[in-house]
């Protein structure tokens, strides 16, 4: 691509990031977003999801830095929390809680707009990459067989009336979200939208500021409640930056947490023991409850066979979206760029757009495995990709087996947390020592009430 100009289509973190790695291959970038960017760490119209719980696990902690190196530095400069798991955490699943023994992975727990603003700063700080924001993307230019550009229109006060315009491009790369209009798009070309695999479990959440009050003496450092098949209520509790907390509540289809003050209280007592709602009793609220309800799991299959055409890609939430629950958006934006990266830099093999392509599935495949994974076997689940198989099965029965021996076991423990993270791939969980606890002892003892004091120096 030296010498040539790339397209990004959106420029929110998967955006950003997949346009930092694409300066290094062409001599200009240019990122086309809708909304206006704020000045600072701010919430913006155009990524509603921004004011709510945000979490960067181990690897994209990791990937982030090698993207960006010294942005984690900066993310911590600006006040971002980093937790230790399990001991700084209080975490209810599978109806028993872990036992807090020595952290085996840290996460961050930093506000979205912070997150989004260091890394704007740094990426739009490189002269190679422009912005035209304040856009919109109605098409691509082009035909069947190779995308060249993009149709612009202008949007805002004083803008609307603007003809619209064109954009060449070699390269335009699709990060607009999960409501990407790309299937459509690519109809218009002649070329086959890709095949949509979703699972919507109706889960939808809610969340709200506080300032911890007499909470900030508390042995923890946050509170975990994760739902399930038998329990359809989930919480969150994480400290963030600005010497503010963050308070999620989650529930299925049908219990659906309410965004009044009394009644995002009440909905607290539903959770399975009074810690979360005895926190929240002692916490001053920063501001009314925001409530959102996008979270099926969506994948987009590019990498399967079908007319598309050279010089189109989709990344992020356009090729992948997850249920937030699961905290796995920023990290997978990170991984995708490492892997862009990655695919682009090969010298051994020619980057075309179909292994680029190709690269960029594999990374969203385990993330996807673990969400969709789970949310199929929840009762409220629908959608065309909630079946079980029967060659799935015995992975399902030895995974429940996983979850509850996690919750009392470090050496389990460990490797589900770190599964889970995307430090390691599914695989780990069958590594000897993980698979003999699993199979052969008998589930552990774990604590039945909230442990509030960490284990010393306890068994890893």
């Amino acid at each position: 691509m030296r010498g040539r100009h790339a397209v990004v289509v959106g420029g929110s973190l998967s955006g950003l990031l997949a346009a930092c790695v694409l300066a290094d291959h062409a001599d200009t970038v240019t990122i086309v977003e809708r909304d206006r960017y704020p000045d600072g760490p701010e919430h913006r119209a155009g990524l509603p999801q921004d004011r709510h719980t945000h979490v960067l696990l181990e690897s994209g902690r990791q990937a982030l830095d090698r993207l960006l190196p010294g942005v984690m530095d900066e993310l911590r400069g600006h006040g971002a929390p980093a937790i230790g798991m399990p001991d700084e955490l209080l975490h209810w699943q599978a109806g028993r809680w872990y036992r807090r023994t020595p952290a085996t992975l840290r996460f961050v727990s930093a506000s979205r707009p912070l997150v989004d603003w260091v890394v704007r700063r740094r990426v739009l700080a490189d002269p190679r990459i422009r912005l035209v924001d304040g856009t919109e993307v109605t098409g691509l230019v082009g035909d069947a067989d190779r995308v060249r550009g993009v149709r612009l229109r202008a949007r805002g006060a004083g803008r609307a009336g603007e003809e619209p315009g064109t954009l060449a491009a070699d390269l335009v790369l699709d990060a607009s979200g999960r409501s990407s209009r790309a299937p459509g798009w690519l109809t218009e070309l002649g070329a086959e939208p890709a095949h949509e695999e979703r699972i919507d479990t109706g889960l939808a959440y809610a969340t709200r500021f506080y300032r911890a009050g007499a909470n900030v003496g508390a042995p923890f450092r946050g509170v975990y409640i994760v739902p399930d098949a038998t329990q359809p209520y989930g919480g969150l509790i994480l400290p963030m930056e600005g010497d503010r907390w963050t308070v999620l509540l989650s529930g299925l289809r049908g219990c659906e947490p309410p965004t009044d003050d009394a009644g995002f209280r009440a909905f607290a007592d539903h959770l399975p023991h009074p810690v979360f709602g005895e926190w929240i009793d002692k916490a001053e609220p920063l501001g009314p409850a925001h409530g959102y309800r996008s979270t099926a799991n969506v994948r987009r299959r590019y990498d399967r066979p079908g007319r598309r055409p050279a010089g189109f890609l989709a990344a992020g939430e356009a090729l992948c979206a997850f249920n937030p629950v699961y905290g796995q958006g920023m990290t997978v934006a990170a991984l995708s760029a490492l892997a862009l990266r990655e695919a682009l830099d090969d010298t051994r093999r020619v980057p075309t757009t179909r292994r680029v392509q190709r690269a960029l599935c594999a990374t969203v495949r385990p993330p996807w495995n673990i969400s969709a994974g789970g949310d199929r076997l929840l009762p409220t689940a629908l959608g065309n990709a909630t079946a079980v198989r029967a060659v799935d099965r015995p992975g399902t029965w030895y995974m429940s087996r996983v979850v509850r021996r996690a919750t009392g076991d470090p050496v389990v423990g460990a490797a589900f947390r770190a599964m889970t993270g995307l430090v390691v791939p599914p695989s780990a969980l069958f590594a000897p020592a993980v698979a003999r606890a699993v199979l052969l002892r008998p589930e552990p003892q774990a604590p039945v009430e909230p442990p509030m004091r960490p284990e010393e120096g306890g068994e890893r």
